[in-house]
Formats: structure tokens, sequence, C-alpha cells
């Protein structure tokens, strides 16, 4: 959907974060209790990629703190009810070729 390609656009793998604007349309998108869910889902499913991925894992992280604050009250109650999807990034780790761990962001 546009809504889930908008998400996967803001936590791509490039090596710049997600835009002032993608985290508006998103933040505003959230209202929306289709949008809600698509976004929370492609969030919670870009919060488990591993290795290489690493920038999925920051970058979603980085939209997830711009919604907790301008957001709808349903990304709020999400995180709270799904803490541990966020807990278990204690232990990320990724060491890129150089042996320098890109996970420590």
């Amino acid at each position: 959907s546009d809504t889930q390609a908008k998400v996967r656009d803001a936590t791509s793998n490039d090596p710049w974060g997600p835009s002032g604007t993608q985290m508006n349309d998103l933040a505003q998108r959230s209202f929306n209790q289709n949008d809600f869910v698509e976004i929370v889902e492609m969030l919670d499913h870009r919060l488990r990629d591993t290795g290489k991925n690493w920038r999925h894992v920051f970058k979603a992280l980085v939209v997830i703190d711009y919604l907790l604050h301008a957001g709808s009250e349903n990304i709020v109650l999400h995180y709270q009810d799904n803490r541990h999807s966020i807990r278990v990034l204690k232990t990320f780790q990724y060491l890129d070729d150089n042996g320098r761990d890109q996970g420590a962001n």
C-alpha cells in the first residue's frame, strides 16, 4: 500500500535519515486506523531486521520516537503494550567489514 511504501522509504537502508516531511506525513497518517495498523506493522517488521540491514532498525527507532511525540495516541499505546520489541534491541549488534559495531547506534 501507499502507507507501507512510505514507511519503507523512511526506514530505507540509505545512509541518511528520514526527512521531517516523511515523518510528519506518517504522524498524520497514524490518526487513520487503517494507516496506523500498516505503519506499526511495517515498523515492527523493520525492528526485527538484522545484520547489514541495521539502518532499518535504527531508522525505525527514529520514526517511532517522532511518532510518539507527534502521532496518534495509539502509537503510544501500541509501544507500551509491545515494549519487548524495543527492549530486545539492547543487545543488537552488527559488525561491519572493518569490525566497527554499527549496531551501537
